[in-house]
């Protein structure tokens, strides 16, 4: 699961005692670890985001499989953080410490509607999905049966990206004072409710579980959620993978789709054996991957507009390369749909690229307002996600744009000076995460 970890705000004021010298048992090497890890979380945001489900369950699992593709896996998840690291470590250097304005409450407080649209936004995105899915839409058992997709899915798509937004207007919320943390996290509870729902209508689970990433990402990252909150529900999901996967399968063979008996929920953990899978091919690839008309038709022009035009699916165009159906995709994972359709020197530039595009959203002039947060929030559920599917990640990423534009330019119509009901007492919210501004000890004084 993606996740950014935080830490103390201050480690050393944290490993001190009353005389603020380090407490017993406590050595100076380790209060100078723990401003370091600090250091690292602050300073390269997007590179814990894009290492963390490597480094906690797809690389250990590889090593404890003894998969022989171990070393490519390494080499190429180096490849992609060269790019982030290079991009983050840029932005440093020129912008100098990463310190994040006081004025982050202010700016989100000023936008008097943001938790009402939140909220509206939530509901409307969780409704679409379960009456899309009703419909058809998305649907194990329709892309099995081919079926055409009907009008109402075609109706409800407008609002696929509303999830996304839902939650990047929730922490702005947060941030801005108007909704405290704890009503912030029953919304987005009531986000992933919606998720498993849908879930049972579709028979299929890795649309939820990139959505419980980014949730686990971008809350992170933006103080919404704790560390330690993220690991709790990693280990519970882990845990309870197992039944989820039988009933996963009970569901879809209800539905007349075949199940093969032979892969295990452990087997469908092994996420390194189909990301090693790429290194059976020549690279790059090309599969008819969709170039700069495909991106502006599906990406800009909503389906309902546009209702004649084929399923776009990169998924199933290397489904069809390996040898397979129509009716089924296939993906090497972000980072190996990368590699084999860009080669070695499009994976640097790819995750360089996209890294750029996050630092200057969270960065550039002033603290990031609600439109700033969405669109960051639409690049960690899209291009930077793990399990997206690249390239289709990246009109993913037009479709939320256009699809959230109403809302946006609204909340900036109705932008007032105003400050959230919550914020009377105490102030605009102080994010948990990356959000916070620097503490003392790390300005230099």
């Amino acid at each position: 699961m993606t996740m950014v970890p935080t830490a103390p705000a201050d480690p050393v004021r944290a490993l001190a005692g009353r005389s603020g010298r380090p407490a017993a048992g406590r050595t100076a090497a380790s209060a100078d670890q723990g401003r370091r890890t600090l250091w690292i979380v602050r300073r390269y945001p997007v590179t814990v985001v894009v290492l963390a489900p490597y480094a906690l369950l797809i690389v250990p699992l590889s090593v404890l499989y003894a998969n022989p593709d171990t070393a490519f896996l390494l080499r190429l998840l180096g490849t992609a953080l060269i790019g982030t690291l290079v991009v983050e470590t840029a932005a440093h250097l020129v912008r100098g410490r990463p310190r994040w304005r006081p004025g982050i409450g202010a700016v989100n407080a000023s936008y008097r509607h943001v938790y009402l649209a939140a909220r509206v936004v939530a509901v409307v995105s969780v409704v679409a999905a379960v009456t899309g899915a009703q419909a058809g839409h998305g649907t194990i058992f329709a892309q099995v049966t081919a079926e055409a997709t009907s009008p109402i899915a075609r109706f409800t798509s407008l609002a696929a990206g509303w999830s996304y937004l839902a939650l990047a207007l929730l922490i702005a919320s947060f941030l801005g004072g108007h909704a405290t943390r704890w009503r912030a996290l029953c919304w987005v509870g009531f986000l992933v409710a919606g998720q498993v729902v849908t879930v049972g209508l579709t028979g299929i689970t890795s649309p939820a579980f990139g959505y419980l990433s980014f949730v686990a990402g971008a809350g992170a990252v933006c103080g919404l959620l704790r560390a330690r909150e993220v690991i709790v529900v990693g280990v519970v999901l882990l845990v309870a993978w197992p039944t989820l996967f039988a009933l996963r399968n009970e569901m879809r063979m209800e539905g007349g789709v075949s199940v093969a008996a032979d892969i295990s929920a452990v087997d469908r953990l092994r996420l390194d054996l189909q990301l090693a899978e790429a290194a059976r091919h020549d690279v790059p690839v090309d599969v008819g991957q969709p170039g700069i008309t495909e991106y502006a038709r599906y990406g800009l022009v909503p389906r309902l507009l546009d209702p004649d035009r084929p399923p776009l699916s990169t998924g199933m165009q290397i489904n069809l390369y390996l040898g397979g159906s129509a009716t089924s995709a296939y993906s090497f994972l972000a980072l190996g749909n990368v590699y084999f359709l860009d080669g070695w020197l499009g994976v640097p530039l790819y995750y360089a690229g996209w890294t750029l595009v996050a630092i200057l959203l969270l960065r550039a002039k002033g603290s990031p307002g609600p439109a700033r947060l969405s669109l960051f929030c639409f690049v960690l559920a899209g291009p930077l996600l793990w399990s997206s599917s690249h390239p289709d990640s990246m009109i993913g990423f037009l479709q939320h744009t256009v699809a959230a534009l109403p809302v946006l330019l609204l909340l900036r119509y109705t932008r007032g000076r105003a400050r959230g009901r919550h914020a009377a007492e105490a102030g605009p919210r102080r994010p948990l995460g990356l959000l916070k501004p620097a503490e003392p000890c790390f300005n230099g004084r």
